[in-house]
């Protein structure tokens, strides 16, 4: 049994296989204790697993079930909540004697360039717990100051006092002779206190950057424990576990749980626990697998990512590959570990709108989340965007989840009413408010979007934009029409799709050293790269063992960090004989120069491990007739360009491959909905993705924006 699970601020929602068949399930998010919503769809997995279309068949209880092994795969918020909140452990910082103070000093680019107010976060460690041990290495690696016998026992003493539930190490150069924090980092470890050391976690240059993220690791290590700690207990407490009522108590095998990690690989809860800093965009990560697998079955490699789920929206641009940052930022911190390039806005289907003192409407970033969440939920007082789509009849008031989720329109109507009327500003009706906040909500998803395309010498109209999340499907033709983007695919499961893709990632590992090589000459540094890949995949190879993992399973991409001489920024290119043709083209692509004649310095390495795991997919089908009116469950009124029009309410899971139909139109199925304006055709692909085209007064239009 393998079930995926992507906790989400509204909804928790779970991918799983299931003798065979792959089935979804959502249930509410319980954001104060998230894995209690993992609990919750495990014991409802356990009485009657959802099919694919949502609905519960008729199947035995759990006691008839195989006593197989549970691995369970997560995609999880925990640490991004953590840092964004403040909820983390308290760490104590040990670094090398003056330079204690690096984490307040940072770097000293402004934010802002000429806003002379802004507030920087403070640090997570505040200067008393900030330790400074006697001791130096040189920027080579050479010992100029070692730390003496009694120096480590002081500096233990101080931790010891200090009450901290983890540590940081991070001494200077320590990517280049790690021997001195290896020291001080055995004498904590006695003390039974998680010890993140810096030249575990990332063995490169850059002081702020390192110290910041082992800072991070350290704050994150005490929330992930617990957390991961609470899902076991979760499993063993339900069915799968071996829990009450289950005939599989007496033969009580233990799950396999495995987290999602930023970078698009998952790895286990022991790694994860140990190094948390690798997962801040757990579940937006298993989106980007998710996405470019349903684009590749549909025959598209050229995508943008559009992922608007309840509180946030998530984009990225795909060109083959997924791309991978170091550069990530959480909470105004840095985060230098590998990231997929993911850009993320608060704009969500719980974003809550307001008038601001000068009577502007705003959307966002404020969230109604799970609770109280939209006022159509039935317990939140603010418009949403859920809301606006609902007065607008976008939705449908049977709700979500097969009409096991409700949507209260007469309470939906009052409360807006009652914001508008406190507004009083020149919006008359709740209609026209509700239309306001879907304009505002799309201005800020479409700047997100001309953030990863536009600004970086990308045209969206190149790319087809992939829309999933629980409300991708009702911005994303209207987004696509201000982008001038002409194909837009919606992926079976659109609202579970960050699942699918956390149930398909494999195990990966990445390990990085710096190194500075200038190439100068060809030979020498490729007998030097050869030199530090082979430190890189002894250790490599060794982890991936300790995973199952051995010989042809595991694929090896290794990587290089170069720039010019004298630049202070890098690009990552492919390890190759050819890595500096390689950089002055990428250099040319992202910056729109490139200069051959100039010479190209290696910063650091990278090798990334791939373990293999067996992957579910979706089946193709067979094509039926192109009409879909057999699909129609009935006609409503829906606000379209100021006026109500009568538009048919598909059901999608009676959709066929090979169907065509016309906007507008609304798609309703478990877990999501769709909107297609007018001018807009849709065509269900064999893998059952649908396929929308504008017609070609749309595509003028959005030309003449």
């Amino acid at each position: 049994m393998r079930i995926a699970i992507d906790t989400g601020g509204t909804f928790t929602d779970v991918v799983f296989l299931d003798r065979g068949q792959l089935r979804i399930l959502k249930v509410s998010s319980t954001p104060q204790n998230p894995e209690h919503a993992i609990g919750n769809a495990l014991r409802a997995l356990a009485v009657a697993p959802t099919r694919a279309t949502g609905r519960a068949p008729d199947s035995a209880p759990s006691g008839d079930r195989d006593p197989s092994p549970l691995e369970l795969l997560c995609g999880t918020t925990v640490g991004t909540n953590a840092l964004l909140e403040r909820r983390g452990g308290r760490v104590t910082l040990v670094t090398t004697a003056g330079f204690e103070d690096v984490l307040a000093i940072g770097r000293q680019a402004r934010p802002r360039l000429y806003d002379f107010f802004v507030e920087r976060p403070e640090p997570l460690v505040p200067s008393r717990r900030r330790l400074g041990l006697r001791e130096r290495v040189g920027s080579q690696g050479e010992v100029l100051l070692r730390p003496s016998p009694g120096e480590l026992d002081r500096v233990t003493r101080l931790v010891r006092r200090s009450g901290a539930e983890a540590v940081a190490v991070c001494l200077l150069f320590s990517f280049a002779n790690s021997a001195h924090e290896r020291a001080i980092a055995g004498k904590l470890r006695a003390l039974k206190i998680p010890v993140s050391v810096s030249h575990e976690i990332l063995p490169e240059f850059r002081e702020f950057e390192r110290t910041a993220t082992t800072v991070v690791n350290a704050y994150l290590v005490p929330v992930m424990s617990r957390y991961l700690g609470s899902i076991v207990g979760e499993v063993s407490a339900s069915a799968f576990g071996g829990g009450t009522g289950s005939r599989q108590k007496s033969a009580k095998v233990a799950p396999r749980v495995h987290i999602m990690q930023s970078n698009g690989g998952v790895v286990s809860a022991t790694l994860a626990a140990r190094e948390p800093v690798r997962t801040i965009l757990s579940g937006p990560a298993g989106g980007i697998l998710g996405a470019r697998y349903v684009a590749r079955l549909s025959g598209f490699d050229r995508i943008i990512t559009f992922d608007m789920g309840g509180t946030s929206t998530d984009v990225a641009l795909i060109d083959g590959e997924a791309r991978t940052s170091h550069e990530a930022s959480v909470a105004g911190l840095p985060v230098a570990v590998p990231v997929l390039d993911i850009h993320t806005v608060g704009a969500g289907g719980g974003s809550i709108a307001r008038f601001d003192l000068a009577g502007a409407l705003r959307v966002g970033p404020e969230s109604a989340g799970a609770d109280p969440g939209p006022i159509c939920y039935g317990r939140g007082e603010l418009p949403t965007v859920t809301d606006a789509q609902l007065l607008l009849g976008r939705i449908a008031t049977e709700g979500f989840l097969g009409g096991k989720f409700p949507l209260d329109e007469a309470r939906t109507r009052q409360f807006t009413a009652r914001a508008l009327l406190a507004a009083k500003g020149a919006i008359r009706s709740v209609e026209a408010f509700a239309q306001g906040i879907v304009e505002v909500a799309n201005a800020t998803m479409e700047k997100a979007i001309r953030v990863i395309s536009v600004e970086r010498g990308y045209d969206p109209a190149d790319y087809t934009l992939v829309a999933f999340g629980g409300a991708g499907g009702l911005h994303a033709c209207e987004l696509a029409a201000a982008l001038g983007v002409r194909r837009v695919l919606l992926p079976k499961f659109p609202g579970a799709l960050s699942a699918l893709g956390i149930l398909r990632a494999d195990w990966v590992k990445e390990f990085s050293q710096t190194v500075r090589l200038t190439g100068y000459s060809p030979t020498k540094t490729q007998e030097e790269l050869r030199r530090a890949f082979l430190v890189l995949e002894r250790r490599g190879k060794a982890e991936m063992a300790t995973e199952g993992f051995s010989g042809a399973q595991i694929k090896i991409a290794r990587l290089l960090d170069c720039r010019y001489v004298g630049q202070g920024y890098d690009l990552e290119v492919p390890a190759t004989e050819k890595f500096a043709a390689a950089f002055h083209r990428a250099h040319q692509l992202r910056y729109g120069y490139a200069d051959p004649k100039r010479a190209v310095e290696i910063v650091s390495i990278r090798a990334r491990f791939t373990g293999v795991t067996p992957k579910i997919g979706l089946p193709r089908g067979s094509m039926a007739p192109p009409s879909a009116r057999g699909a129609i469950d009935a006609e409503r009124k829906v606000f379209c360009a100021g006026r109500r029009l009568s538009t048919p309410f598909y059901e999608r899971a009676k959709l066929r491959p090979g169907n065509r139909f016309a906007g507008p139109a609304v798609i309703v199925e478990y877990g999501a909905t769709t909107y297609l304006p007018s001018g807009w055709s849709a065509a269900v692909d064999a893998y059952e993705n649908i396929l929308f085209t504008p017609g070609r007064n749309v595509r003028s239009s959005a030309r003449s924006k």
